[in-house]
């Protein structure tokens, strides 16, 4: 499979480009700009938040990723980001996999998303809402051929087990309460969508076993 990522610089996009690398995928890792990248990967220089960029790169390849996130101070472009992201690759019929949040999720036995419960963190308010804003987009789009995986509370660098648990829009916690996947465990949670695609046009989440 020909796979282009979008942030794959990123603490997710890089750990997304190592497991497609893994499974023998061709990789192209877009950017703004220069950057390392493991052997084998080819490196694009584009802006996310271009339509015509996304449509170029997405061109000639099976899927797209879409693993970017804003700077702190810069929440808000992030759903432009994301309507770049659907229009370009709406005009070349390509895949796109979405790296979003986990705030929208609903906790369960609250009966209201993550970021409206007492415990959520003021300081993660802007990036939360702009996750909130980059799913209506998706869900609003009625071309492009998209798939939103929000992570668990916790996304976090750790091990790569192999397994984890498949959620929709509830937030997954384990018996005492914890929501969270390594960052590895979540790339291979995205590449295996990738694969085996289960989730066309909605939302999914994942969490460790």
């Amino acid at each position: 499979m020909r796979i282009a990522v979008f942030g794959a610089g990123g603490a997710v996009g890089s750990r997304v480009v190592a497991e497609a690398v893994a499974r023998g995928h061709e990789v192209t890792a877009v950017s703004r700009r220069e950057m390392p990248v493991p052997d084998g990967v080819r490196v694009r220089i584009g802006d996310a938040s271009r339509a015509d960029d996304v449509e170029k790169i997405s061109a000639g390849n099976d899927l797209v990723i879409s693993a970017t996130r804003p700077a702190v101070g810069r929440e808000s472009e992030l759903p432009a980001v994301a309507a770049a992201m659907l229009d370009g690759v709406a005009r070349t019929g390509v895949r796109l996999l979405v790296v979003g949040g986990a705030a929208t999720l609903t906790v369960p036995g609250a009966g209201a998303p993550l970021s409206r419960t007492p415990e959520f963190p003021a300081e993660l308010a802007a990036i939360a809402q702009a996750c909130a804003d980059q799913l209506a987009a998706c869900r609003s789009d009625a071309v492009a051929d998209w798939t939103y995986l929000s992570p668990p509370a916790d996304l976090i660098p750790g091990e790569r087990t192999g397994g984890y648990r498949v959620g929709a829009d509830e937030l997954l916690v384990d018996a005492d309460g914890v929501s969270a996947i390594s960052m590895e465990d979540f790339a291979v949670a995205l590449l295996d969508e990738a694969e085996r695609p289960a989730h066309r046009r909605t939302r999914f989440t994942v969490a460790a076993r």
